[in-house]
């Protein structure tokens, strides 16, 4: 990716009949580039990190889907645009995926404030997650949202250690009802080392 591609413009995108013809070899590449930005956590949390070809690709598959045009095209970048990481941070969709309705409500239940209790571990230095404003994640009664969008704002010398990769990367969640922590493979270091700067 471009270093100056932080944000989708309307140039960006295909037109439908273009994306329809190349959607099944597109949505195969992008699985293939997303296979090292996917990290589960523990038994439910699975953290998607995102930047502009992930972002990209669900703006055009959503408009696909749901064939809204220009009008719909605003809001599909008003809502993703934010996830581009801007070269100093990493993004991510948090989500925890319970196919039992009953054992999701309670799960969800027991975790409100969650996205304020995950954090990324650079050698030891423990950067907090920083949840996206647009809506609260946490209902009033303490209610988790089953999808969360987190940043990690890193400096500069948090960024050249990332990059190092000679280092313990840790992602996790430090919850009381949900508590885990997870390494991050060469493989995930390499893939998020390249939306920094």
């Amino acid at each position: 990716m471009p270093k100056e591609n932080r944000e989708i413009q309307k140039q960006d995108i295909m037109p439908l009949d273009v994306y329809i013809k190349n959607r099944k070899e597109l949505r195969k590449n992008i699985v293939s580039f997303k296979k090292d930005r996917r990290i589960a956590l523990g038994p439910y949390a699975t953290f998607y990190f995102e930047n502009y070809e992930t972002m990209l690709a669900q703006v055009q598959e959503m408009l696909y889907i749901e064939k809204g045009g220009d009008e719909q095209l605003k809001d599909e970048l008003e809502a993703y645009n934010p996830l581009i990481p801007n070269g100093k941070e990493l993004t991510a969709t948090l989500m925890f995926e319970i196919d039992n309705p009953i054992s999701r409500s309670a799960f969800l239940s027991k975790v409100g404030g969650i996205e304020e209790k995950v954090f990324i571990k650079i050698g030891g230095e423990i950067i907090k997650a920083v949840p996206e404003k647009d809506v609260d994640r946490t209902s009033a009664d303490g209610k988790a949202s089953s999808v969360q969008f987190i940043h990690f704002v890193l400096t500069v010398e948090q960024i050249q250690k990332f990059k190092s990769k000679n280092i313990d990367i840790e992602l996790g969640i430090d919850h009381k009802d949900y508590s885990h922590t997870t390494k991050l493979s060469l493989e995930n270091i390499n893939s998020l080392s390249a939306d920094f700067n």
